[in-house]
């Protein structure tokens, strides 16, 4: 990461917001602003690694406190659900007022979390220490979307993809690091994690310091437009749209980060390492296709993305419930690529249909997001327990289907 004196900031910051008042915006970056989308993402690296660590362990969880999948579902739930229900009111209230500080403040209380996740004795207070993880993360991800905007040089969907980027590699790298860390050395170790969350307080204070001088020097410009380019009744329709395809791909997401490794360890006989190794590899890909699918929006329209995205996987979920070991992976390889890439796009989406809302939206979506891997999660824990791991992947199989509604999303005019 390229990290720049407060001083260079801040005038980086004054030229990113002059600049920004001019046609060519969309081609100019300044470089303090640039490395603010960095930071972001690298911040975003070790949220999402250390929340991914509640998932990651849950084999070793299930043994130790001997948990039903539904109270593992539980777990999820507790984590998502606190996310999804903040992320939205957070979203609307710092689009009022914005608290660039809260980032270093939400951050602390992951740092908390994993605290208590690696000494909790009892599953209550397991249960507590995945809410307080939910807190940390509905406090970073409205604000710290946003920031990423303002910083994008109006290249919005490059920046929303970059900075989900850093969350994938870190939803991937977390089973990674579970297995030969973790897992070798039982639940306190997840205490060392704790080393990431200080890390994170650090950048996210200089990025708030950054955030602050950025508000000062566009203090003086009008405040951007909140008209709306369609009609109340189209837009409201078209969010609902673009919630049923967050729906399709998160219920999707939530079998793979929740119930993964249990489906390689039942169907092929392998260990718990190896098939955190797989996740690994399925997040890894779900990574790349984050990162993928911002610039190719950009270049050719969102609402394509979207159609390619969720639609395109289809036949290879189709396929998955009878592949083999060698097909399963280039399978869920494929998988995670392509539907990772739908969600930057439709955050953009979102936010180009709601214009001035920024925080709103990106709290709405993220949470929503959240709070569907949750409820997913819950809900096929409660299936896996009825019908048997293999009987969920068959079952979600037939979410893709749920892309045939991205016909009904308007075509957005070209941004300059």
């Amino acid at each position: 990461m390229s990290v720049v004196t407060e001083d260079a900031a801040a005038s980086s910051t004054a030229s990113t917001v002059s600049e920004a008042s001019t046609p060519a915006a969309g081609s100019y970056a300044a470089p303090a602003a640039f490395s603010i989308v960095t930071a972001l993402s690298l911040c975003h690296f070790l949220n999402d690694t250390m929340q991914s660590m509640i998932s990651a362990i849950y084999p070793m969880l299930k043994e130790n406190f001997a948990l039903s999948f539904a109270q593992i579902g539980l777990l999820t739930f507790t984590f998502q659900v606190t996310a999804s229900l903040l992320q939205p009111l957070i979203g609307a209230y710092t689009d009022k007022r914005p608290l660039g500080y809260s980032l270093p403040v939400g951050m602390s209380f992951t740092f908390l979390g994993l605290l208590l996740l690696a000494f909790s004795g009892h599953y209550g207070l397991l249960l507590f220490a995945a809410g307080m993880v939910g807190i940390g993360s509905a406090v970073f991800h409205p604000e710290s979307s946003r920031i990423a905007r303002l910083a994008s040089g109006g290249r919005h969907g490059t920046a929303q993809s970059v900075f989900q980027l850093g969350g994938n590699f870190g939803t991937a790298g977390g089973p990674l690091l579970a297995a030969f860390i973790v897992i070798p050395g039982g639940q306190t170790s997840v205490a060392w994690f704790c080393i990431a969350a200080l890390m994170g307080i650090a950048i996210l204070t200089w990025v708030s310091r950054w955030y602050g001088n950025y508000r000062r020097a566009a203090a003086g410009r009008p405040a951007p437009s909140t008209a709306l380019v369609h009609s109340r009744r189209r837009v409201i329709f078209t969010l609902g749209v673009l919630a049923m395809l967050v729906f399709s791909k998160h219920v999707y997401m939530a079998a793979f980060t929740s119930y993964y490794t249990f489906y390689t360890i039942a169907r092929f006989g392998i260990d718990v390492q190896q098939a955190q190794i797989l996740l690994f590899v399925f997040l890894g890909a779900a990574a790349a296709g984050t990162f993928a699918g911002g610039p190719i929006g950009d270049r050719i329209g969102t609402r394509t993305v979207i159609w390619v995205s969720i639609l395109g996987i289809l036949p290879f979920s189709l396929m998955l419930p009878y592949a083999n070991f060698e097909w399963t992976i280039v399978l869920t390889t494929i998988i995670g690529f392509v539907l990772a890439s739908a969600f930057p796009a439709i955050v953009v989406f979102a936010q180009e249909m709601v214009p001035g809302r920024v925080g709103l939206v990106a709290g709405i979506f993220f949470g929503f997001a959240f709070g569907l891997g949750g409820i997913g999660a819950a809900v096929l824990g409660e299936i896996a327990d009825a019908r048997g791991i293999e009987y969920v992947y068959w079952l979600c199989s037939f979410l893709p289907f749920l892309g045939l509604l991205t016909v009904f999303l308007p075509r957005l005019a070209p941004r300059r």
